[in-house]
């Protein structure tokens, strides 16, 4: 039995977690950041305060105690850490990405980070060119959880969030695309799901794009999810079959 949601005519993709395997270097610079100032940082501030969250929700969160001058120093540190270390891209994603352009799908970048990285990880996986939105940081005065960074990205697109297909990691992210009215597909574990993603994959490996006889185009998940992207006629349908 099938069951059917409006189509969608753009994917956007987070970046940490997402794009790149950046979970380990994102937790080494809030630990080396916690340790300098005599501070831990817990499983729980991590899943809460850090993945999925920008910078300034992390300090005020975990470090508002400290004066200002301090806080501003473990900002740079961590931008310093992450602009600096390398990283894998998650497999397939690059793969996928360029399959999406190539079928004339429209690509976009929804990320707490900040253009120095983005435009570092975008180099880093060929895709400059694939890319047709960026939605940052300091693009929205509220960050994920909420719906904001998705809805900038729809209307930067000239379409409804509702059109769009997100792929996100943290539980912040997925609430923020949900909550925006995207179709969300966890990368990583089942608990995406009940923050209300689609469905959850290891990572894009088993994501095809796959040409239609109408000039539209299919993206297909396993197991058994085909998402139908609408790209030169009329809106299509999201289907789980």
């Amino acid at each position: 039995m099938s069951s059917f949601t409006p189509c969608a005519a753009a994917v956007l993709f987070d970046m940490d977690g997402v794009l790149i395997d950046s979970n380990a270097v994102i937790e080494r610079a809030w630990r080396e950041a916690a340790e300098m100032y005599g501070k831990t940082i817990s499983a729980d501030d991590i899943i809460q305060h850090i993945h999925g969250q920008p910078g300034p929700h992390t300090i005020q969160a975990l470090f508002n105690d400290l004066p200002r001058k301090d806080r501003e120093s473990v900002q740079a540190h961590i931008i310093h850490v992450e602009n600096t270390a390398e990283y894998e891209p998650i497999p397939g994603v690059t793969q996928l990405i360029t399959a999406l352009d190539a079928a004339r799908i429209k690509v976009g970048i929804v990320t707490s980070g900040w253009r120095e990285k983005i435009d570092r990880v975008t180099a880093m996986l060929g895709v400059q060119s694939c890319i047709s939105v960026v939605v940052e940081r300091d693009d929205v005065a509220r960050g994920k959880p909420f719906p904001d960074p998705y809805l900038l990205a729809a209307e930067r697109l000239a379409m409804p969030a509702g059109k769009t297909v997100v792929f996100e990691d943290s539980r912040s992210g997925v609430t923020s695309a949900v909550s925006a009215g995207a179709f969300c597909v966890g990368i990583g574990g089942i608990e995406l799901v009940a923050c209300g993603a689609r469905l959850a994959i290891p990572d894009f490996t088993g994501v095809e794009v796959i040409p239609r006889l109408d000039g539209n185009a299919a993206m297909s998940f396993c197991p058994g999810h085909i998402v139908v992207m609408a790209t030169a006629s009329t809106p299509q349908e999201i289907s789980k079959q």
